[in-house]
């Protein structure tokens, strides 16, 4: 497609406008603004060369959500208090599909949070060229620290109100952070019980009432995947390469599992209160006391150097200050700064593929593109877990389950895939790929035409 040149002044005159737009109507949801931003800084300047999209206004809709839904959960906990937490649900964009994005149960959820993630949502969810829109929602409910019995009470009373907005054809919520095995389990009960139907609504199932073999893996291979992906670009693989890690949840675990199968080295792992560093390795049988004390003791990751005391434990920080080649941020937005960024090139890292939802700040990201190295941003690396979830919703709708092997070859070829629209879209005339831009223009470009097809709605 032959694409009009546009003057660079006119470009950044019309990002303003747009952002000041948008900036008047939720100036104080920062997040959700970051995010916009960055998208705006690629996805305009196509829109002004391309003809197809001018004065449409398809972004300015884009950022629109179709509807945003908050409500109160009231829950009584052990002790026969009374609790209420909010709940939401941002029903982003149906352009493609039902609405797709996980739930988070986290005391830092509200509004801004939520459309950040589901605006990213709407992009990543395109990527995967599954037929699904955008969405995400959540509560500022913490799991930690309670029991079963109260988070299956919370999980009850929040799908006691979220089961009249979501179907299996509407909307079909997933897990996210806070939310796993045992939250959907919960939830998909009180849906069944409330709708009196048996339906791929919720995907993260159990294995023996819908769920997809691989699901809970699928992030984390997803994120190790794309970087193997870029690797290849340069004639370059995994093998022996040295990996930081952040996070110690769903995707840290399988991120460190897969890229460790593939030969990489994974020295750290974080949690809130610090991050470990095995200069060792953490192989497959520590990973499965790390994955015994988080999933199933709810421990603390410093407890790991008991077990391995030839390991160090780093209180308060992040682990970017250790030498690696290749860095995969899994734990929560904005965990790279502009100082660890430039502290994670200088330790001769040159390989990032966001395993997180927007883990690197503006700055971080503006380091890494000057830089040239490998980064590809979160709506590309970690759509892994949403294209599972999408195989998840295709198997429910056949009453069928594929093997390992079958869903783990999807998987590889989504991914492959992503990578491949983002070549397409980013890739610069010295040869050099700019993931975000082709990300953000591949996902733009599937969701715009869709959006154009079905007219002001």
């Amino acid at each position: 497609m032959e694409l009009k040149v546009v003057k660079p002044e006119i470009v950044r005159l019309q990002i303003k406008e747009f952002m000041n737009l948008v900036k008047e109507r939720d100036n104080h949801q920062l997040e959700f603004l970051q995010a916009v931003e960055e998208v705006a800084e690629t996805v305009v300047p196509y829109i002004l060369s391309n003809e197809i999209y001018k004065g449409k206004q398809i972004l300015t809709r884009m950022v629109e959500p179709e509807r945003v839904l908050m409500f109160r959960v009231p829950w009584v906990n052990d002790e026969g208090k009374i609790i209420v937490n909010r709940g939401f649900r941002i029903q982003m964009n149906s352009a493609i599909g039902p609405y797709k994005g996980g739930l988070r149960f986290h005391p830092t959820v509200n509004l801004s949070i939520l459309k950040f993630l589901a605006f990213e949502q709407v992009f990543k969810n395109a990527l995967t060229t599954l037929p699904m829109g955008g969405g995400k929602g959540g509560s500022d409910f913490d799991p930690k620290g309670k029991t079963d019995d109260e988070i299956m009470r919370f999980c009850h009373s929040f799908m006691s109100e979220l089961s009249r907005h979501i179907g299996a054809n509407t909307d079909v919520p997933a897990g996210d952070i806070g939310v796993g095995a045992r939250e959907i389990g919960f939830l998909f009960g009180m849906y069944k019980r409330l709708r009196n139907e048996f339906t791929g609504v919720l995907t993260g199932k159990g294995m023996s009432w819908g769920g997809s073999l691989i699901r809970p893996e699928a992030t984390g291979y997803g994120t190790v995947y794309f970087a193997q992906n870029m690797l290849k670009t340069k004639g370059d693989g995994l093998d022996g390469k040295i990996i930081t890690v952040s996070g110690s949840g769903n995707v840290a675990q399988y991120a460190c599992e897969k890229a460790t199968q593939l030969g990489a080295k994974v020295v750290t792992l974080s949690d809130s209160l610090g991050f470990i560093y095995d200069k060792e390795g953490i192989d497959a049988s520590k990973l499965a006391f790390v994955m015994d004390l988080k999933n199933n003791k709810r421990g603390r990751i410093k407890e790991y150097v008991k077990k391995y005391p030839n390991a160090k434990f780093i209180a308060g920080e992040r682990p970017w200050g250790i030498r690696c080649e290749i860095a995969l941020p899994c734990a929560t937005q904005n965990e790279i700064s502009g100082e660890e960024a430039k502290t994670l090139l200088e330790n001769g890292c040159y390989v990032i593929s966001e395993g997180a939802n927007m883990p690197s700040t503006p700055e971080a990201v503006r380091i890494f593109l000057n830089a040239k190295i490998l980064y590809a941003p979160g709506k590309a690396s970690n759509a892994g877990g949403v294209a599972t979830s999408g195989l998840e919703m295709s198997q429910n709708s056949l009453r069928t389950n594929w093997t390992r092997e079958e869903v783990d070859s999807k998987l590889k070829k989504i991914m492959s895939d992503i990578h491949d629209s983002c070549l397409e879209f980013g890739k610069q005339e010295d040869g050099y790929i700019d993931y975000v831009k082709g990300a953000n223009i591949a996902g733009f470009v599937k969701v715009a035409d869709a959006m154009l097809a079905q007219g002001v709605v």
